[in-house]
C-alpha cells in the first residue's frame, strides 16, 4: 500500500472503531480496493446482477427481489471458496425469514473468481482483519441482490426492517442504481436512536457496519419513470469470526 492509502485504511479502521459504522464515498472505496487488487474487470462483474435469481424465500411472502449467494473461508491472507450451502439467520437477527436454512442459487463462477470480487474480499479481509487479529478464521458470506420496483410495488431493499446480520462485520457496496429515488441507508443504536444516514448513489460507494454495535436498514425505493425498468444492485458482504 502507498502511504495516503495505508493512512486512509487506519482512519476508517479508528472511524468503525469509534462510530461502529462508516460511509465510504466511492472514490476513496475505489483507492482502498484498488490498493489490494485490480478492479479491470469490473463491468463483466456488474453483468452477473443481470442473471440473479428470484428470492422464492422472499415470493412466499408476498414480496420480491433477486439474489445468489456465496460462502467463503479466509484465513490469514487466503481466501477460499466453501461448497455451496444455506443461508442461515436466527429469529433474533430476522424476524421475517430468520430460523430456517435458506438455500440460493450460487454466485457464478466467472463472478466469483474475478479480479474485482477477490479485491474487494482482499481489502475487506485487511480491514477487518486488522481489527479483530485474534480471529484466526473468517467465514465470509457474499450475497449479489437486485431490488426491482413497479409504480404499484415499491422495491424493498431490507424487507425485515432495521436488524443486524448476526455476524462481525458488513460491507455494503453499491454496483448500480437505474432509474430509482430513495433507498436511504440509516444506521441505528442499540437503542433505536438514529446515528447517521446516506444514499449510496454510485458505483463502489460503501456502508460498513461492525454488527454487534448498531442496527442498519434501507428505505424502499420507487420508479422515477414508472414506464421504464427500475432497480438498485448491491454487493453485501459479512464476515463472522469462525475459529
Amino acid at each position: 500500500m502507498t502511504s495516503s492509502v495505508e493512512s486512509g485504511t487506519a482512519a476508517l479502521r479508528a472511524r468503525l472503531m469509534r462510530e461502529g459504522f462508516a460511509h465510504v464515498d466511492h472514490a476513496e472505496m475505489r483507492a482502498l480496493v484498488t490498493s489490494c487488487g485490480s478492479l479491470d474487470d469490473w463491468d463483466a462483474f456488474a453483468d452477473s446482477w443481470n442473471r440473479l435469481q428470484p428470492d422464492a424465500y422472499l415470493a412466499a411472502l408476498g414480496r420480491h427481489r433477486r439474489r445468489r449467494h456465496a460462502v467463503f473461508e479466509a484465513t490469514g491472507a487466503a481466501l477460499v471458496r466453501a461448497p455451496h450451502q444455506p443461508h442461515y439467520q436466527a429469529v433474533a437477527n430476522n424476524p421475517l425469514q430468520g430460523g430456517i436454512e435458506r438455500w440460493f442459487e450460487p454466485v457464478e463462477d466467472a463472478a466469483a473468481s474475478s479480479r474485482c470480487l477477490r479485491s474487494i474480499l482482499a481489502f475487506a479481509q485487511t480491514l477487518f482483519g486488522a481489527m479483530s487479529p485474534e480471529v484466526g478464521i473468517w467465514r465470509v458470506e457474499v450475497h449479489q441482490f437486485r431490488i426491482e420496483a413497479s409504480p404499484d410495488h415499491p422495491g424493498e431493499p431490507t424487507p425485515e426492517g432495521l436488524h443486524r446480520d448476526g455476524v462481525d462485520y458488513v460491507l455494503v457496496l453499491m454496483v448500480d442504481r437505474h432509474n430509482i429515488a430513495s433507498g436511504t441507508t440509516s444506521i441505528h443504536d442499540l437503542e433505536g436512536r438514529m446515528l447517521g444516514s446516506f444514499t449510496l448513489a454510485r458505483p463502489l460507494e460503501s456502508a460498513l457496519v461492525v454488527d454487534r454495535r448498531v442496527y442498519h436498514g434501507v428505505t424502499a425505493v420507487e420508479p422515477l419513470d414508472p414506464t421504464r425498468e427500475a432497480h438498485r444492485d448491491v454487493l453485501v458482504v459479512t464476515f463472522k469470526a469462525d475459529a
